[in-house]
């Protein structure tokens, strides 16, 4: 007879198998697998390595009505194995430790919660009762430009009719959310003695002139609005600048890094278009104005409609009207693979990255119910 084990329990053994993203997720996923198996579904390893040679893999484990291979998923319970790193002085970082009601360890809000909580639900329910297929899908790399996600959407490897990605939105439902872009700015100059400024370039300046009219940009983006979104607009941000080597050299280079966040239905790219007709103008009138720009990421924004069965079901028994978020999710990526896709999970993001993360026992247990609920109402 096996012994069933509780959420706590399980998260427990989740948080104590440290997989932040600088790290081969091969441990965490031996043993989803290992779950996965014996709940009796088959599963399907996509490994990768990533940029720095480490092996990744996504997980997708799919429990089948019947014996068809080409069946669509009716639905996906998603969720990522990655974590953000820990202070080491943290000591108790990769073990669960429970106080006030709240459970406390890295991942234990974002977002192991959620994957113990819906290894729990399948448990409870039972594969044996499915009319329909049901996927857990676990991918690696979300903390680092939702990698692993990505990859699943080129590779196609199953069509889901409806999707619940686990982020830490306290058990709210979340229908939308502003995409993520990045890209590094190098402006060159001239370098040359300071007391002589007419022998050099100043790649500041020049980099002070490029941030001025992201400044501009920022503006005009603020009349393309999403009223679901606080603020309603694409936000951005210069996080990061770095020139020159001394107080008394010319800066020959200057470095900005760049982030925006897209509002759904517009594309990346409106703000890159806007910086190159500024880019243009600076080159019109300083013909030795030198800039490039590396755009690495350029992350969409999602919207389900508010109409979706799977948003209507979980705010009936959330009783909570969907929502959105500003901070990036893998449901763009479910999208692309045919789901109607719902962001929902335990915990706050705003203690998600820190030191003494947690996740409230009470909305662990509660999202144990609703992923139960979810899978019998869009399975069973």
């Amino acid at each position: 007879m096996v012994t069933r084990l509780s959420v706590k329990e399980t998260l427990a053994q989740l948080v104590s198998i440290d997989s932040v993203s600088q790290r081969s997720n091969a441990p965490l996923v031996s043993y989803l697998e290992d779950r996965c198996r014996a709940l009796g579904f088959t599963n399907q390893h996509f490994p990768y390595r990533d940029e720095a040679g480490t092996e990744k893999t996504n997980l997708v484990c799919i429990a089948r009505a019947d014996s068809s291979t080409k069946e669509k998923v009716e639905l996906a319970l998603v969720g990522h194995t990655d974590t953000v790193p820990f202070d080491p002085s943290w000591s108790d970082a990769t073990r669960l430790v429970e106080r006030d009601g709240r459970l406390y360890g890295r991942g234990a809000c974002d977002t192991k919660g959620y994957l113990a909580a819906a290894l729990t639900a399948v448990e409870q329910v039972g594969i044996e009762s499915l009319k329909r297929s049901l996927a857990l899908v676990f991918t690696a790399d979300e903390e680092v430009g939702l990698v692993g996600a990505k990859k699943l959407a080129r590779q196609k490897p199953f069509q889901a009719r409806y999707c619940i990605v686990g982020e830490p939105t306290s058990l709210q439902p979340i229908r939308a959310g502003k995409g993520y872009c990045l890209a590094e700015i190098v402006v060159r100059g001239r370098e040359g003695h300071s007391a002589y400024p007419a022998l050099g370039k100043s790649a500041i300046f020049r980099a002070a002139r490029v941030v001025s009219h992201l400044e501009t940009i920022a503006e005009k983006l603020t009349s393309d609005q999403h009223e679901g979104f606080d603020p309603a607009f694409t936000t951005l941000n210069v996080g990061l600048i770095k020139g020159g080597t001394a107080k008394n050299v010319i800066p020959g280079e200057c470095r900005l890094t760049l982030e925006w966040r897209p509002i759904p239905g517009q594309q990346p790219e409106k703000l890159l278009n806007h910086l190159s007709e500024a880019l243009a103008f600076e080159k019109k009138m300083d013909p030795d104005f030198d800039c490039d720009i590396d755009a690495g990421r350029a992350d969409s924004g999602f919207e389900t409609p508010a109409h979706s069965q799977l948003v209507s079901f979980l705010e009936s028994i959330t009783l909570k009207a969907s929502g959105t978020v500003a901070f990036g999710t893998e449901a763009a990526q479910m999208i692309q693979l045919g789901a109607e896709t719902v962001v929902l999970g335990p915990g706050n993001i705003r203690v998600a990255h820190q030191s003494g993360e947690y996740v409230p026992a009470a909305e662990l247990e509660g999202c144990v119910g609703l992923l139960e609920h979810a899978i019998k109402r869009f399975c069973c």
